[in-house]
Formats: structure tokens, C-alpha cells, sequence
């Protein structure tokens, strides 16, 4: 019966294969409300936004300028992922006071820590504003469109009042089809009130990542202040906990397979509106040419980690950031294959096309132009991905920006102060011993992957990887870059300062520092031979895909269109569901404590337990926080379409209560920012249950549960 009806999506009509099925990533003033209730939603689309009155939108902003987090208590608390505060759980930690390792739970306010740079954005204000941004366009092509736009934005921007802790940001969605208007509202005194130990918070680490079954207590606390009146303001010691407009209240009531939820953030990016020959390309050449050299990278830098705890500590972000994509794409690109995306493609665009022949001059001349720019769109992967992984390489493209900067006249006092901090934090996480070895074997790989037309002249010499370490590790030695030679007397990596105090003399030195120049002859050969053939192929292409997208919507009557995603504010919405991968396997949809300790192995780097959680479990001391089972819920799965950005995103049940905080997707279904499809694609929460039983019992922090609204 099963293969009958997995049979029979196949065989769907192109148009029906694309019929909405829980997708989607909705502008939340444009909702889908009427499906939402269909599939069991309580509250209205006026509860989850609305900017005249209290609404689910004041309780959830962005988290720093990437992640989601939500206000859970009416004292500004802030629930958001672990992996998303890891960096400033980081910053805090040293070999002595390891928060990483120990966790960290402040036990009063006046125990929180500061963590300067840090933000989080309201969302106000939301407008579409399509006319006003493309007034006077109609006619225009490139580059006169943009600057048109462009100056249109600003007028606009300029027209709204606005307080001084509020911006306005205008987004083009649909490929520049429409235009909206956000009003920002930035909080800039945020404080980390708690998080579990790594062995909580990141448990099941690399392995685990993006997979399920899953048993991660993906989550860490922090706490808006604000001033004497309520408004955002810079840190000081008289600002007080922030009184929102709403917070959500925190749900321990047991879940049950197909029971509604909606999944409320800040999802970064996705790219659903593509033609199937982009979609083949990202498949077959783009991300498998990024997967080996994050690959090369990964492995290099984990066994240096595992042998060393100060670099397992220096390197502990970077590395699971590196992890986190890398094993991403290699999701991606089976999940791509595995549900026909490319197929599903073909067939849709040839539905288009008997509905409107105008399109297939336009997919007609996209695949001319993807065919066109693949050899430079796969040396532009190869290129980024290895200057992005090999610091030493990123710190060079650092230094020359800063002496074009200089020569330009660009470089005052204030450029230049935050060049040393971008630099001085750079550093302090950083290993040119290390990284010399990640460099080697990275040189090696473009040396060997990339066609010879763009490599600089004598390149060949890095194709061999063994040389290439005792090669490079001489350079590193040799070089004021990697911190390991001096300038002005002392090392850029010791005294940022004392180093830039002759500038002069430092620009001079860097010119002639080998590694300077090994950045310099790759930069200039991809300059010159890759990268203009691939950014002026890919504006036409960016054109087209305007084009496309236009002609989709107004050819396409049946389909339901929703913007990709672009780091706005949106709503997508589901059912609590297990799923079934593959051939013979299920999965049920909820996680629970018994699972971690199945997982448990004493001292490792991924799968250890703390004591107290040990003994929690054997003692089976879960107070209201088990389920129906008698264990404690650790995570779930449902169906709601998320993506980067909706990290630590709440998600919410029918009547707009917090039963979970998202934080993954499961690794067959990563195709959704190309492909969503509800057979594979499944979002990963962490349960509020896990969440309040580690608050309360692991942590005997029970001050923050008495500041939340808890339903049972």
C-alpha cells in the first residue's frame, strides 16, 4: 500500500506535484490563515501580528543579526538556541572557567553577564511598498534600474518618522517582483543569563548534526534590558529587565502525532523558484566542490582538537560552523536527487509553457546561461570555499583590503580602530601553527580540482599536499600574517596595537610577507579570469529569474506563491509527524532522556552525560515534566518548512503557546531551501519539557521558572 501511493506522487500532474502541502514561508501580514485553521490553528492571524495591539510579533525577534530567539517571562528573558549563544558562551570561557564545558546559570539578575555588540530586533512594522520603490521603473534596465530603486528606497526611508533606536529596512521579494518595508526596533543590552553544559546543549555534537533521532538540549537564555523608561539603550548598570508588549507562554502538555504547530523567525535563505537546470548544477557540481574542501578543512582541525583541549576551546565555534554546512550540502544534494527535484522541474516548467508559450524564451535562454557560467560558477565555489577555510589565506584578504583602504585615502581614525578590533578578535581564536596545515592541504586541493586556465602561473607546485605542509609551514613561520614573526617589535597576534604603530613600515612588510603574496597572485588570477565572467553572467541571470518568477505567478493560478526566504520575519506552519527516510525505516516523531542515555559514552567528546543528568535519570526525579511515556520528552519533528536563521525560532501549538524551540532539520529532507517536499522534509525541535526540566532540576534554577507562565 505505502509504495503505491509514494508511486503515485510521481506519477502527480506536474502542477499538482507544486499544490501547497504545509510549505512555506509566509510574510506573517499575509498569512495563509484559512489553511492554518483547516489544519487545526485556534487563534487568529490578528493574534500572531498585529501592529496596533499586543501580538505573538512582540514576543519574537532576531537574535544578533542571525538567529530567532522569543521573550518567555515578562522580565525580558530570552529563549534562544545554544548554538546560537555559543559564541558569547565562548567568550566568556577560559581554560580555567570553562563555561562551554561546565554551563553557566546566573542565580539573580545581578549574576547576568554582558555581552557588548550583541542585539536583538523587534519587528514593528510591516508594509508592502511595491509602488513607491518601483515608481518610475518601467522602462529601466541595468545599472539605471538599480539606481533608481535605490534612490527611491531612500526617499521613502526618509519619509517615515522614525525614533532614534528604530530603522526602516525595505526587502524585494519575488526576485524584485515586490517590495516591503520593515520598521526595526534594536535592543542593545543583552545579557546571558544561562546555559547547559556542552554535553547538554550540544550533545551528539558533529554526528548527530542535522540528523534524527536527536537528543540535543539545543538552548541557552539571555535577558533584554532596557532604560528607566522601557527603550532600548546602551549597557549600563542602572538599565532594568525589559517589560514586553506579549510573552509567550511555555507549554508542558503532551504532544501527539498531527497535532498543529506553527514555527515563528527569521529564516535566512532559500532559493525555490529556481529553473531545473540551476537546480542540477548546485546538485552535481556546486555543492560537492564546497562539501570537499569544508571536508579537507574539518577532518585537519578535529584532530588537533581531540589531542588539545586549548585549541578544542579556541577553535570549538568555528569549527561547529564550519560542520554545520558542510553537512548540509551533503544532505542537499541527496535529498535533491532522492525526490527528483530536477524532474519535478522539467516537468513544472513544461506545464508552464502549455499554459503560456512566452516562457520557454526565458527558460530557453537561463539554460544557455547556467551552461555557460558553469566552468567559472565552479572555480568561484572552489575559490571563496578555500580562502573562507584557510584563515591564514582570510587573514591576508583582511590585510589587503586594509592597504587598499589606505592607498584609497579611505583609512581615518575611525576605519582604522575597528580594522585592529576586527583583527585583534580574529587573532585571539586563531592558530598560525594550525592553520598552516589546513593551508597546505587546501592548496593542494584547489591545486589539483581547479582547470588550469585559473590558476596563477607556478601553481602546479602545490599539487602535492606532503610537500606542501613542510612548504607552508615554512611561509607561516616567515610571516607577520600568521602572527609568528614580528613587526614594529612585536607579533600582530600579541600586541595589535605596538604592530600598527608604524603604519608605513607595517604596509611595507606585509607587501613583501610570503603569505601576502600567495593571497595576492590567487585573488588576481580568479580576478581577472573567473570572477567577471561569472558576476556579469549572473546579473543576466538574476534579470531572467525576475522574468521567471513573474511569469510563474501569473501563469499559475492553482499555486499558492510565497517569497523565499531573505532574513525577514515569517510564518510557516505544520503537523507534529514522524517520517519514514527510507526504504524500511520509521521514525517516530518524539525523543526522549532514555535515548541520551543510550547514547551515553563516558568522556567522549560528543556523547558524554553529566553526573547529575545520570543520576536525574536513574532516580527517574522528572517532576512535571514527563510525558504520558513516564520519560521526559527531549525533541520532536513536524512539518513546518524552515531553514538558517529560523534557529531558535519558537514553535508554537494552537493557541500560540511555546512547546518547543526549533533548531535543525532532519538531514534527508535539507533540500527544502530548493526543494521542499513533505515526504523527506521535517523541522527539529527541542521540547519545552527538556528545556524547564534541565532549568529546574539540572540547574536548581527554578527563579527562572517562576518568572514564566507555565500550562499544563
Amino acid at each position: 500500500m505505502t509504495k503505491k501511493i509514494l508511486l503515485s506522487v510521481f506519477l502527480l500532474p506536474a502542477t499538482m506535484a507544486f499544490a501547497q502541502q504545509y510549505g512555506g514561508m509566509w510574510i506573517p501580514t499575509e498569512l495563509n490563515e484559512k489553511e492554518m485553521k483547516d489544519l487545526g490553528m485556534k487563534i487568529s492571524a490578528k493574534d500572531i501580528f498585529n501592529p496596533q495591539k499586543p501580538s505573538i510579533k512582540d514576543a519574537v525577534v532576531q537574535f544578533n543579526g542571525g538567529c530567532t530567539a522569543e521573550i518567555i517571562s515578562p522580565k525580558g528573558l530570552l529563549l534562544t538556541n545554544h548554538h546560537c549563544g555559543y559564541g558569547q558562551i565562548q567568550a566568556h570561557s577560559t581554560v580555567e572557567n570553562d563555561l562551554l564545558s561546565n554551563g553557566f546559570w546566573a542565580k539573580n539578575m545581578s549574576g547576568e553577564l554582558e555581552n557588548p555588540g550583541v542585539t536583538v530586533d523587534f519587528i514593528v512594522d510591516i508594509k508592502e511598498v511595491t509602488n513607491q520603490i518601483l515608481e518610475g521603473t518601467d522602462h529601466l534596465t541595468e545599472p539605471e534600474l538599480s539606481k533608481q530603486i535605490a534612490k527611491n528606497t531612500e526617499v521613502y526611508k526618509n519619509s517615515q518618522k522614525t525614533e532614534p533606536y528604530q530603522s526602516i529596512s525595505v526587502k524585494s521579494m519575488y526576485y524584485g517582483n515586490k517590495y516591503y518595508a520593515y520598521t526595526i526596533e534594536t535592543f542593545k543590552d543583552i545579557r546571558l543569563v544561562g546555559a547547559p553544559p556542552q554535553s547538554i546543549g550540544k550533545f551528539g555534537s558533529d554526528t548527530d548534526n542535522w540528523v534524527w533521532p536527536r537528543h540535543t538540549g539545543d538552548f541557552s537564555m539571555f535577558r533584554i534590558y532596557a532604560d528607566k523608561n522601557n527603550k532600548p539603550a546602551e549597557y549600563s548598570k542602572d538599565n532594568v529587565p525589559y517589560v514586553p508588549k506579549h510573552y509567550l507562554p511555555v507549554s508542558i502538555k503532551d504532544k501527539n502525532e498531527n497535532d498543529f504547530t506553527f514555527v515563528f523567525g527569521f529564516p535566512g535563505r532559500t532559493t525555490e523558484y529556481l529553473p531545473a537546470i540551476a537546480v542540477e548544477k548546485i546538485m552535481t557540481e556546486i555543492d560537492p566542490a564546497k562539501i570537499a574542501v569544508r571536508d579537507v578543512a574539518l577532518k585537519t582541525l578535529d584532530e588537533k582538537m581531540r589531542a588539545d583541549n586549548a585549541t578544542r576551546i579556541k577553535y570549538a565555534s568555528k569549527y561547529a560552523s564550519v560542520a554545520n554546512y558542510w553537512k548540509k550540502w551533503i544532505g542537499e544534494a541527496e535529498g535533491l536527487k532522492k525526490s527528483n527535484a530536477v524532474q519535478k522541474k522539467v516537468m513544472y516548467e513544461g506545464s508552464l509553457v502549455s499554459k503560456n508559450p512566452e516562457i520557454k524564451s526565458t527558460i530557453d535562454q537561463l539554460n544557455k546561461l547556467y551552461t555557460d557560467q558553469a566552468p567559472f560558477a565552479l572555480n568561484n565555489a572552489y575559490y571563496t570555499e578555500v580562502i573562507r577555510n584557510a584563515e591564514t589565506l582570510k587573514l591576508a584578504g583582511d590585510y589587503y583590503n586594509y592597504i587598499a583602504a589606505v592607498e584609497a585615502g579611505r583609512m581615518d581614525e575611525k576605519e582604522l580602530a575597528k580594522t585592529k578590533s576586527k583583527l585583534a578578535a580574529f587573532y585571539k581564536d586563531y592558530s598560525g601553527e594550525l592553520d598552516a596545515k589546513v593551508t597546505a592541504k587546501l592548496l593542494a586541493l584547489y591545486a589539483n580540482k581547479t582547470a588550469p586556465q585559473f590558476l596563477p602561473a607556478g601553481f602546479e607546485k602545490y599539487k602535492n599536499e606532503n610537500q606542501n605542509i613542510q612548504n607552508i609551514e615554512e611561509i607561516s613561520k616567515n610571516s607577520i600574517i600568521s602572527g609568528r614573526s614580528e613587526v614594529n617589535g612585536t607579533s600582530l597576534n600579541k600586541d595589535i596595537d605596538k604592530a600598527f604603530s608604524n603604519q608605513d613600515k607595517l604596509i611595507k612588510t606585509l607587501k613583501k610577507d610570503p603569505v601576502y603574496q600567495l593571497y595576492v597572485a590567487m585573488r588576481d588570477t580568479y580576478m581577472a579570469k573567473a570572477d567577471p565572467q561569472f558576476t556579469s553572467m549572473q546579473a543576466k541571470i538574476d534579470g531572467l529569474q525576475k522574468t521567471f518568477m513573474a511569469q510563474q505567478m501569473s501563469t499559475d493560478k492553482d499555486r499558492k506563491f510565497f517569497p523565499d526566504a531573505n532574513s525577514t520575519l515569517r510564518v510557516t506552519y505544520g503537523k507534529v509527524k514522524g517520517s519514514s527516510p527510507r526504504d524500511a525505516v520509521s521514525y517516530d516523531y518524539q525523543t526522549h532522556l532514555a535515548g541520551v542515555m543510550e547514547k551515553y559514552i563516558p568522556g567522549d567528546y560528543e556523547f558524554d552525560v553529566p553526573k547529575k543528568l545520570i543520576d536525574l535519570y536513574s532516580k527517574k526525579d522528572f517532576g512535571n515534566y514527563k510525558d504520558k511515556t513516564g520519560d521526559v520528552p527531549v525533541g520532536f519533528t513536524a512539518t513546518n518548512h524552515t531553514t538558517g536563521g529560523n534557529s531558535g525560532s519558537p514553535a508554537l501549538d494552537a493557541n500560540g503557546n511555546l512547546v518547543g524551540l526549533n533548531f535543525d532539520r532532519q538531514w534527508e529532507g535539507t533540500m527544502s531551501d530548493i526543494n521542499y517536499d513533505p515526504r523527506f522534509s521535517r523541522n527539529i525541535m527541542v521540547d519545552t519539557k527538556y528545556i524547564l526540566f534541565i532549568i529546574d532540576k539540572f540547574a536548581d534554577s527554578k527563579w527562572l521558572i517562576d518568572e514564566m507562565k507555565v500550562v499544563k
